[in-house]
């Protein structure tokens, strides 16, 4: 018998050391945004996420404080989701522009809905960071910090110390750690 299972893509996505292709995608403004919009960035944190995930939840407030410690800085958050609201409802557009209003988020909050983005870049989890610098070059991807239960706890805070080396003009020493979270939720073929 043939069974289907639901794959994430074959396409490994981006290294670090890659360049990232820009994108448009639809905020929950109604607006589209692409990384060239954004105007005095000397690079993107940019964050696969959701609303429904713990995981996401856990970090979402981290996500913020980047975002606000960031972006003056140059560095803002893009943050993008790309779970398929068939299979997962409480991520549909409409409600992650009620999480916006509920948390008061600042930064761009994309819907990645065709999830090409997502398959490009090789996000697999929420969340999934990529910093970008200012060419889009890829120069980390991974967690956020290295403790999801407790931002106290966290010792080693990978995308801070990331952003830290760049706006230095230093290489970043950790560019890759592994994402933890759940699992985009693809679309079923």
């Amino acid at each position: 018998a043939f069974i289907a299972l639901s794959f994430a893509p074959a396409n490994p996505g981006y290294k670090v050391g890659d360049t990232a292709i820009d994108f448009k995608l639809k905020n929950t403004d109604g607006k589209t945004v692409s990384l060239a919009d954004i105007k005095n960035a000397k690079g993107y944190i940019v964050v696969f996420t959701c609303n429904a995930c713990p995981y996401a939840k856990a970090y979402e407030d981290r996500v913020i404080a980047l975002h606000n410690k960031y972006a003056a800085l140059g560095y803002p958050v893009v943050a993008i989701n790309s779970n398929d609201k068939d299979v997962q409802p409480a991520d549909s557009f409409d409600k992650m522009k009620e999480r916006v209003k509920e948390k008061n988020i600042s930064y761009p909050y994309l819907y990645d809905e065709t999830q090409e983005i997502a398959k490009t870049y090789g996000a697999t989890r929420t969340p999934h960071v990529y910093v970008l610098d200012q060419n889009r070059v890829v120069r980390y991807i991974g967690a956020i910090d290295d403790n999801s239960e407790s931002p106290e706890e966290a010792k080693e805070k990978y995308v801070e110390s990331a952003v830290d080396a760049l706006l230095k003009g230093q290489d970043v020493t950790v560019k890759e750690t592994k994402a933890v979270g759940c699992g985009i939720k693809w679309k079923k073929a």
